[in-house]
């Protein structure tokens, strides 16, 4: 099982944005808690994921998480 970051980075209000998603929503949480990132911010939809700035990223690829091109086509 794992967690997983885009590759691409999405400019949107003055910052670099890329989506994380994992292979179970508890994984996905875990790594969430690890890098900061409140429960509210978590998007159930068709793929669970949160929207996170890169240095957010960072700090899930540092904690485990996998760089993919897209979460969307695993």
């Amino acid at each position: 099982m794992s967690v997983y970051v885009e590759e691409c980075r999405i400019p949107w209000k003055g910052k670099l944005w890329a989506h994380m998603g994992a292979d179970t929503i508890e994984e996905l949480h875990e790594v969430a808690d690890k890098i900061g990132l409140k429960r509210e911010w978590f998007q159930n939809t068709k793929h669970p994921h949160y929207d996170i700035v890169e240095s957010k990223r960072q700090l899930a690829l540092e904690n485990g998480a996998i760089a993919v091109r897209s979460i969307l086509r695993r």
